[in-house]
């Protein structure tokens, strides 16, 4: 047999094989067993634990009346009619699948046997819903801020962690997900997981003023920040933010700014601590007070992984579902602090304060580009915190 006739044999085969697999018809459009059961499935039992609010919110991340009214937003945008062959799956079923699949990051398939719905239905669900929750819930709980907004978070921050004209702080955190299809080893990151990174800005409550996600774990934060739409404002001010005023017990106009770690560039509106090779004990304490500063962004993400356990195991869904399904639980997080009011201030623990301050001395201190004018505003601020109208009783622990 000539390698033409092989070929030919070859071709037929898959042409044959193809067209078996597109008429191949879909067995049931209901899987028989879940249309039996799903009248004891988890959304029935819903209906009852509402009666428990304790126990609806261990299971669900928020009271019942917190759920009533995020399906009072968002029910108009995932319902489906009825059709003469099955019954739409209702608003408040598709909620309660997401806040689940939220809640405790379990599978679609155990999902699905939770719910008495197709694992590849559990799958379009938390998909659509999570994008509905951020589009909807995003203008509402985590607006584009304006000065009034910059000058009341400030006010706050001084109130809450002793840091003048301090409009929020900035981090990364790394989302850890399976693979992603042919994407190699770009999500690989240096602590030696798949991620994509979460960059956010947090107010001094632990509320996310903003977010962006899906930049590869391989990058740095420094390098997300540059990428992200916060970074590029902050770069071209564009983010409205308030001019510089002088800060309690001070007369220099100061400008308003946020705070990152040393993986951040220093900027006249970004502050960040002195590099470790270079302190004093006046740097010290300058350090100190900046990581006093990101807690709330610290404490931010480590409320948004205890309420959300997706955050505590890999996301095992397509790059653009991960994506969407990082972005709702962010700003069900914003949601759920305003709705219910907790805004206790934060807290970390010595254990946790000390994992910052150990971090920071991996942190590269190299390649940052920061403007003469920066220097000299960071070495005014530290100036600013050592004078005793401004310094903190304790500050001085911090200098050993």
């Amino acid at each position: 047999m000539s390698s033409s006739d092989e070929d030919d044999i070859l071709l037929f085969w898959w042409n044959l094989r193809r067209r078996k697999i597109k008429n191949k018809k879909r067995k049931y459009w209901i899987n028989p067993a879940f249309k039996q059961l799903a009248k004891y499935g988890a959304n029935v039992y819903a209906d009852e634990l509402k009666l428990h609010p304790l126990q609806f919110k261990s299971c669900y991340r928020m009271s019942p009346d917190t759920f009533k009214q995020l399906l009072n937003l968002i029910e108009h945008s995932i319902t489906k009619r009825d059709t003469n062959f099955r019954e739409a799956i209702s608003a408040g079923e598709k909620i309660l699948i997401t806040l689940r699949y939220l809640a405790t990051g379990c599978s679609f398939v155990a999902l699905s046997h939770i719910f008495m719905r197709g694992d590849n239905t559990i799958g379009i669900i938390v998909k659509e819903c999570s994008e509905a929750i951020w589009r909807i819930l995003q203008p509402l709980y985590m607006p584009v801020p304006n000065e009034e907004t910059w000058k009341s978070i400030a006010k706050r921050y001084y109130e809450l962690w002793d840091l003048p004209n301090c409009i929020g702080s900035v981090d990364g955190k790394h989302c850890r997900i399976k693979k992603f299809d042919k994407t190699g080893s770009l999500h690989y990151n240096y602590k030696s997981f798949f991620s994509v990174v979460l960059m956010a800005c947090a107010d001094a409550d632990g509320i996310f003023t903003t977010i962006d996600v899906g930049e590869a774990g391989r990058f740095s934060d420094s390098a997300v920040f540059r990428a992200s739409n916060l970074g590029k404002l902050l770069n071209t001010d564009k983010l409205h933010i308030p001019k510089p005023t002088p800060m309690p017990n001070d007369a220099f106009d100061f400008p308003f700014y946020m705070v990152g770690d040393e993986a951040f560039p220093l900027k006249i509106n970004l502050m960040r601590p002195y590099p470790k090779r270079v302190l004093d004990n006046e740097k010290r304490i300058f350090n100190y007070r900046m990581s006093r500063g990101r807690k709330s962004v610290e404490c931010a993400f480590g409320m948004l992984a205890s309420k959300f356990e997706i955050f505590q195991k890999p996301i095992m869904c397509h790059e653009d579902t991960a994506i969407k399904v990082i972005k709702a639980a962010c700003i069900l997080h914003n949601f759920i602090k305003m709705v219910e009011g907790h805004f206790s201030v934060p807290q970390i623990s010595k254990n946790q304060e000390n994992q910052c301050r150990n971090r920071e001395m991996t942190q590269s201190t190299n390649n940052h580009c920061s403007n003469k004018s920066a220097h000299e505003l960071r070495d005014y601020l530290k100036k600013y915190f050592l004078k005793p109208e401004n310094a903190l009783p304790w500050q001085e622990n911090y200098t050993l």
